[in-house]
């Protein structure tokens, strides 16, 4: 952290609420802000997906997503908050297995090309911290390179300094035996890996020479002191409560006039929330999806939840994807009142839902984003967050 793609697909389930929005001035702003504050803290902050992860549907984990964006595009959407945060000091730079076809002709990932990372990223933009590869056991970056030890071969030439592997190589593997045979036989490599390993050695001298730096290990008498954090619950709270955003504001604030109130969604903090401000309410369960096709798991769920939402006047909904979107969408016609809680990403709100009564959009399925949404939506403060994209919907 901090993501600073910019939230171009808004279809993208990749990137998401992890993106600070669709502007790349705001995210650029936002990211250097995260940066300073990781940094107060003894933080080492660490910017990804560099050169920019925000206009792909496509998840890098399974293959190598192709953003077909020209040079003029590049250099003015993606790479500004990148810009932000270099001219701030950004201490660390993840690189992203995404292919730029525009930009590297021949479709080399960025965490693998030496025009993106040393020419691009150190020489043209000045770039002086450290560069860390994302997972290398990643499709994006093994599929292209053909093998795992080449792959870690291309990503040490083009200038990653510290490479992250999801799995430990055993000391027979080729990750080891490949690349500490090319030290002996190529001097430009052996030398590329002396320079990557200065920059680790110079960050760690810096951060653990810190006056702020975090100890290594805590104090075992005094850890259940500090753990949970009041202060840090305390910002967290605040922080939901900050971004809670209108997106339709019907009768509200909505306070319990003993009317029958259905709470519905996946996750129990949902309920506990819920239940705080509106102790009579009832509860509808359905499961949380992960799958591709969701059509008829909807359909299920959707069925359910109408037939059980006939006895209540009000029904509190969260949605979160298009699978939730599906069912929420039931409730359409039903002459209830519907309240949509929007949590992630709040495009699966943004059209479609001129029916309902009142929307709010929240950012996260956290204990403190539904303490928030609630809060919010029994008035006990002013919701002032902006929803972070631009344009129609």
């Amino acid at each position: 952290a901090p993501t600073v793609d910019i939230y171009t697909d808004l279809g993208s389930t990749v990137i998401g609420p992890r993106s600070f929005g669709s502007d790349p001035v705001n995210v650029g702003i936002l990211g250097e802000a995260f940066a300073a504050g990781s940094i107060a803290a003894g933080v080492i902050p660490t910017a990804k997906h560099f050169p920019g992860h925000g206009d792909t549907s496509q998840d890098s984990h399974g293959k190598l997503p192709q953003i077909n964006i020209d040079e003029e595009v590049f250099e003015s959407r993606e790479l500004v908050p990148f810009k932000y945060l270099i001219r701030a000091g950004i201490p660390a730079i993840m690189s992203a297995h995404l292919s730029f076809p525009n930009i590297e002709p021949d479709g080399t990932p960025a965490s693998l090309s030496k025009k993106m990372l040393t020419e691009l990223l150190r020489n043209k933009l000045g770039y002086k911290g450290l560069i860390i590869t994302d997972d290398m056991q990643m499709n994006g970056a093994t599929l292209f390179a053909g093998s795992a030890h080449k792959a870690f071969t291309m990503a040490i030439e083009a200038g990653n300094d510290i490479i992250i592997s999801s799995e430990t190589a055993t000391l027979g593997s080729q990750i080891w035996t490949k690349n500490l045979a090319l030290m002996q036989s190529s001097t430009e490599f052996k030398n590329r890996v002396r320079e990557a390993a200065r920059h680790v050695i110079l960050a760690k001298l810096k951060y653990f020479k810190s006056p702020d730096a975090a100890p290594l290990y805590p104090d075992e008498k005094t850890i259940y002191e500090y753990i949970p954090d009041k202060e840090g619950q305390k910002f967290f709270l605040e922080q939901a409560c900050r971004s809670i955003s209108v997106y339709k504001k019907g009768e509200f604030p909505y306070r319990d006039n003993g009317e029958s109130i259905l709470i519905a969604g996946p996750f129990n903090s949902l309920f506990d929330e819920g239940r705080k401000r509106y102790p009579s309410a009832d509860t509808f369960h359905f499961s949380y999806s992960l799958k591709e096709d969701e059509s008829n798991y909807s359909s299920w769920n959707a069925d359910g939840l109408y037939y059980t939402a006939r006895r209540y006047d009000t029904i509190i909904i969260t949605v979160y994807d298009r699978h939730t979107a599906n069912i929420a969408k039931r409730l359409r016609d039903m002459g209830k009142r519907v309240i949509i809680l929007s949590i992630m990403s709040p495009v699966h709100v943004l059209e479609d839902f001129d029916w309902a009564d009142t929307i709010l959009c929240g950012y996260s399925y956290s204990n403190y984003s539904y303490a928030a949404l609630f809060g919010a939506l029994a008035g006990e403060f002013e919701p002032q967050g902006k929803i972070p994209l631009d344009g129609d919907f």
